[in-house]
């Protein structure tokens, strides 16, 4: 499979990482980026192909991975347009946020091998889970290639609606932020009741990694999981029946529907170019 990426930052690079050497070699892989200094690292560590500006190269890929700021999309898409191939024989995997499949496909006169992704920040250290949606002129076979190349960063969850996508981003795609500050919370309670900055972030970090990683391992639901801690009158109950008072569960469902709203709203306004 020769995979040919438009960007190359740091979701790029975590997804040359599981692929070079593994699902192809790390020359069927060609970066294109204005950065020299990411072009040469990938270069060094990867064994992949490079270019500053998309090239002859782009048009000889089988998968182009769209891995740009959203708000330069049209501008790369205008670019990449006299480079593809005719017939849809190229699959365009995005990566990118609030890109809609059809503004991506009317930039690109109409080309409709599109799947689009959201990946979380997990896949760089190859934990990462991606929802993806394809666009009708999608064949079984390119489904299949882009499911191979985002499993090389962790899981991935196939969605038939691409409206679904604004809620992925906000469980999954903005969900490491929640995770960061829930535990940051953690670390500043451990410090005002005494403990020390190491050891609130020691207790913090490994009491939500066992605690992730014992719910993905059990087949019961989180919710009996949490019921055996809580013994009533406890101390795990004290804390939960604070939270409750507090409207903490509801606050942070209302801010994930905040964040799928502001998806959209980006889907939106981006694509009204």
């Amino acid at each position: 499979m020769k995979i040919a990426f438009i960007g190359g930052g740091n979701m790029a690079a975590a997804l040359i990482a599981g692929l070079a050497g593994k699902l192809t070699p790390g020359a069927n892989i060609h970066v294109v980026d204005p950065n020299t200094a990411s072009l040469d690292r990938l270069r060094a560590q990867y064994g992949v192909t490079t270019a500053a500006s998309a090239d002859a190269a782009v048009s000889q890929a089988d998968v182009i991975v769209l891995a740009v700021k959203p708000q330069i999309m049209k501008e790369v898409a205008a670019q990449l347009l006299p480079l593809l191939p005719a017939g849809g024989k190229a699959l365009l995997l995005s990566i990118a946020a609030g890109i809609r499949a059809a503004d991506l496909s009317r930039w690109l006169g109409g080309y409709a091998a599109i799947v689009r992704t959201m990946p979380n920040t997990p896949a760089l250290i190859g934990q990462g889970i991606t929802g993806m949606v394809a666009a009708a002129g999608v064949s079984a076979a390119q489904r299949d290639s882009a499911d191979a190349i985002m499993k090389a960063v962790g899981g991935t969850v196939w969605l038939d609606d691409e409206a679904l996508i604004d809620p992925v981003t906000a469980v999954s795609g903005s969900g490491p932020a929640y995770v960061f500050y829930f535990i940051e919370a953690m670390q500043q309670a451990a410090l005002e009741m005494g403990l020390n900055a190491e050891q609130g972030k020691q207790l913090a970090l490994a009491t939500f990694t066992g605690a992730a990683q014992l719910a993905a391992q059990s087949d019961e639901p989180v919710s009996v999981l949490r019921e055996r801690v809580t013994s009533k009158g406890g101390t795990t109950y004290a804390a939960l029946t604070s939270m409750e008072e507090s409207g903490v569960k509801q606050a942070i469902i209302t801010a994930m529907k905040a964040a799928a709203a502001r998806g959209k709203q980006l889907g939106d306004e981006l694509g009204q170019a």
